[in-house]
């Protein structure tokens, strides 16, 4: 990625065809297919990219089960075939797992309706005959998963899914965004529109890093800020019509050993919701909660009563797994940005996607999930360009455009080089960690590798993280210690005790890498600390909670 500095120089030099304000997986994925497309295309972010929603979802690249309860076909049919589309664009990040879905006598899905629906998803998402649908037996179910509760099991199914890690995901598309010329950066926050003749030609944007104001000028301006659309429009005066309703779910996160399922397993509670429980390295996280929001969009939390609800959930389905608060060790909540529907409750909304046009010209798309990105993105670019008269753009191909460098032709190239990976890395006495390496990073984490040998540490694991800290400065623009731990690295959520081993490290190279002052560096200790409470839970407030799960 370009310095800041250039990434702004750029955004003040010219105009743009198309500028995206958000930069979570919608607008990243516009961003791509704009710039693929031959539109000269800018992106901003007023926190870093996948800030919000976009790193806070259930990280599944999935089909959506329940969409066909719901009769939403078009929805079943679009996301089925898009999981097959982004695993092989990045067979790294979108990583295919078997997923348990216990049937139960009165509860959750008919044996009828799981078999024509996971037919149904492999059909359309063209899996390979070995990974397709099997229905199994009560016994089988129970030798799957030896945790589930007995009582009341008449079957499952098993299906093939997808896992992935939605903040490196959105990360991966904005760098390939950059690789067709688009300008995208983060900690850029759009304050006000500017018109020509009643329409929007650009905006006032502030750099919150420097905090200077500074012009870009735009055709068109797209408003894909997620659970900020409405705000936006506010300043746009646009909201008019259908609104956003704003959905929280929260992700409690446990070591392995607490919750050690199997396979990663989709199971109905008491209440009629479904929750995933899916293992990850060396933890299992669990999810999510569906409640109303009304409080501040800037600072979603779990609260203790998110987290009980899980507990509750896995201890109903799990007995013998007695898990309490104390065992969680992270945890992460975000908002849904969802359309407002009379008379649904949260659970019952919808997840299809809307853009809607404002008569200054200002396009705004809300609703939709990750797994859609890329239609969705197409969508819109078909609409700027209608709305711009680019007729001669080219038909969109993001389908065919791989994500990260030198891409993985597929699964079985990722596990040969990560066999390649564990041999480089053994003179470090860190062959542990080439999984990790290339699940997080794919084939640029021989960047990270080779960051090794300008870095003294006695402890091995520190000194991978400085290494990989310099490759997050220096080409993803990670500017925060927030930034690394959460987005970057994931290390928050899912190794909680590397973090809290190598934070002081870490602490120190960057302050030393951003030329912070003793005042920077304690402010973003601070966050740090505040970021690590916040995960433990241990501002045990309910925030905004208007509803019960449902």
């Amino acid at each position: 990625m370009n310095s800041r500095t250039e990434c702004i120089e750029k955004l003040t030099s010219g105009s743009f065809d198309v500028l995206i304000i958000g930069g979570g997986i919608t607008g990243a994925g516009i961003a791509l297919d704009a710039a693929s497309r031959g539109l000269k295309t800018a992106l901003i972010e007023k926190n870093d990219f996948a800030w919000g929603t976009s790193s806070r979802s259930t990280k599944l690249i999935h089909g959506g089960l329940r969409y066909l309860k719901q009769l939403e076909f078009g929805l079943v049919k679009e996301v089925g075939s898009e999981r097959a589309i982004v695993h092989k664009l990045a067979p790294h990040l979108v990583i295919a797992e078997k997923m348990l879905l216990p049937l139960k006598e009165g509860r959750g899905f008919g044996t009828l309706l799981t078999s024509f629906g996971l037919k149904l998803y492999d059909w359309l998402a063209g899996v390979k005959e070995a990974d397709q649908r099997k229905m199994l037996t009560r016994q089988q179910t129970l030798k799957h998963e030896p945790l589930l509760k007995t009582e009341g099991i008449k079957g499952g199914g098993l299906y093939a899914e997808y896992r992935t890690d939605d903040a490196r995901l959105t990360l991966e598309i904005i760098k390939t965004a950059l690789a067709y010329h688009a300008v995208a950066i983060n900690y850029v926050e759009a304050n006000a529109f500017h018109y020509v003749d009643g329409k929007v030609s650009g905006v006032e944007a502030t750099d919150q890093v420097t905090k200077k104001s500074f012009y870009i000028q735009a055709n068109l301006v797209v408003n894909a800020t997620g659970p900020w659309v409405d705000q936006l429009r506010e300043k746009d005066k646009s909201k008019t019509g259908k609104t956003l309703r704003l959905t929280k779910g929260v992700h409690i996160v446990v070591p392995r050993e607490k919750l050690p399922v199997k396979q990663a397993i989709y199971f109905d509670v008491p209440d009629g919701r479904m929750i995933f429980a899916i293992p990850r390295g060396r933890t299992t996280y669990i999810g999510t909660t569906d409640t109303d929001y009304t409080h501040n969009i800037d600072e979603v939390v779990t609260s203790t009563e998110d987290a009980a609800y899980l507990i509750d959930a896995v201890n109903d389905s799990f007995p013998s797994v007695h898990l309490s608060m104390n065992d969680i060790e992270s945890s992460w909540a975000g908002l849904r940005p969802l359309i407002h529907e009379d008379g649904k409750s949260a659970s019952e909304l919808s997840r299809k996607d809307e853009i809607f046009v404002a008569p200054s010209g200002l396009i705004s798309i809300a609703g939709g999930k990750l797994t859609g990105y890329r239609k969705m993105a197409e969508r819109v670019v078909d609409m700027v360009a209608e709305r711009y008269g680019r007729d001669d753009l080219i038909d969109c191909f993001t389908d065919k455009i791989s994500l990260s460098e030198n891409n993985f032709k597929d699964a079985d190239a990722v596990h040969d080089f990560k066999q390649k990976l564990v041999e480089q890395l053994s003179p470090f006495g860190l062959s542990g960690y080439a999984a990790y390496l290339v699940d997080t990073y794919g084939r640029q984490a021989e960047e990270v590798i080779r960051q090794l040998s300008y870095i003294n540490d006695a402890d091995a694991s520190a000194r991978l993280a400085r290494a990989e800290l310099q490759y997050c400065v220096k080409h993803e623009m990670a500017i925060s210690i927030r930034d690394f731990f959460i987005r970057r690295t994931g290390m928050l959520f899912f190794d909680m005790p590397r973090l809290l081993k190598v934070k002081d490290a870490i602490l120190a190279d960057m302050s030393e890498m951003m030329h912070w002052d003793a005042k920077q560096f304690q402010a973003e200790r601070n966050r740090l600390e505040q970021a690590i409470r916040e995960a433990r839970i241990t501002l045990r407030q309910a925030q905004g909670d208007t509803s019960r799960q449902g």
